[in-house]
């Protein structure tokens, strides 16, 4: 096992919950500027860390890959294990040095109890985490894994991920993650409808290798 790859996993990782739920969770930034925070990492270890491991930083993303046959099922467990440790040590590191860390950023349906104005169900916040995941782990197979959109991969891949946190951000917290979700979860003891968060985005995955693998992908690719 490739001890670069996990490395550049953890930190990517740990960096999206840092800075990503962080950006959430002090309140200071709107829905542009947490989108931004999210996309932002993206991008920036897109280009730091993709010659390394490719820059999954989620294990929905590495489930997609792994339905493709573009990682190897040891390879992908290896992935898994570092992306959760590293979303929860990004949890523990934030909780400790926010002097009023709220709820952590943590993923959770609007409801007009929190705040929300109105109430997003179970079933609909399914839906939004499987079509938006669906649209990211998208991207990801027909830029950087086609190898079609050369070094501008990252950035579609970040900008991809500030558009979806734009429209599911007031619907779901837009996590597309489960490493995302699982890490403030745990810190901040909050675990409302957490299943959601790792089904739909692991459907979302789902789909999106099968639609690249039967259908989108150069059938003369290696």
């Amino acid at each position: 096992m490739n001890t670069k790859n996990l490395v550049a996993e953890f930190i990517g990782t740990f960096a999206l919950i840092f800075i990503g739920a962080g950006a959430l969770a002090i309140g200071s930034a709107n829905l542009v500027g947490v989108a931004l925070a999210h996309g932002l990492v993206i991008v920036t270890f897109a280009y730091a860390y993709g010659h390394i491991s490719g820059t999954h930083i989620n294990p929905a993303v590495t489930l997609g890959l792994l339905i493709a046959g573009e990682i190897e099922f040891s390879a992908a467990i290896g992935y898994w294990v570092v992306q959760f440790l590293g979303g929860i040590l990004g949890a523990v590191v934030l909780n400790a040095v926010l002097p009023n860390p709220g709820d952590l950023g943590v993923t959770i349906l609007t409801t007009e109890a929190n705040g929300g104005g109105f109430t997003v169900t179970a079933t609909q916040g399914l839906i939004v985490e499987i079509v938006l995941t669906f649209f990211l782990v998208n991207t990801i197979f027909n830029t950087a894994v086609s190898g079609k959109a050369g070094n501008f991969a990252g950035l579609a891949i970040g900008l991809t991920l500030v558009l979806c946190i734009l429209m599911g951000g007031p619907l779901t917290r837009a996590s597309l993650n489960p490493a995302r979700t699982l890490g403030p979860a745990i810190v901040s003891g909050n675990y409302a409808d957490i299943w959601l968060y790792f089904v739909g985005p692991c459907i979302g995955a789902i789909l999106a290798a099968l639609l690249y693998i039967g259908v989108l992908k150069d059938k003369g690719a290696a």
